[in-house]
């Protein structure tokens, strides 16, 4: 049975989540390739698919930090702490991820 206009069920990811996911992971490979501006770009596509992908806030703060933007990288980073508080282990990685920003803040 589907509910809601999304035609998900409260098991399955709607088809908007799902391709969300999938651009997600072509925006990994190009951050693994140094290719910072096309993540960003997908990062952007992913979030208009679904805002509430917690994942796509962490890795757009990885593209803004490889491109030296750490006002840009620490807002997203303020992003995915809020998208990804109920999962512990994201929030290691995005702990982690805004004491680099803090250091490099520092400096």
């Amino acid at each position: 049975m589907q509910t809601g206009e999304t035609g998900s069920t409260p098991d399955r990811p709607s088809p908007r989540a799902i391709a969300s996911l999938q651009l997600t992971d072509q925006g990994r490979m190009f951050l693994e390739s140094g290719k910072p501006d096309h993540a960003i770009r997908v990062y952007e596509q992913a979030l208009n698919l679904d805002p509430a992908n917690g994942q796509n806030y962490y890795y757009l703060s990885e593209a803004w930090l490889m491109k030296g933007n750490i006002e840009q990288a620490s807002e997203f980073n303020r992003l995915a702490a809020i998208y990804l508080d109920c999962d512990a282990k994201w929030m290691v990685r995005v702990i982690q991820q805004r004491d680099r920003i803090n250091r490099i803040k520092r400096r």
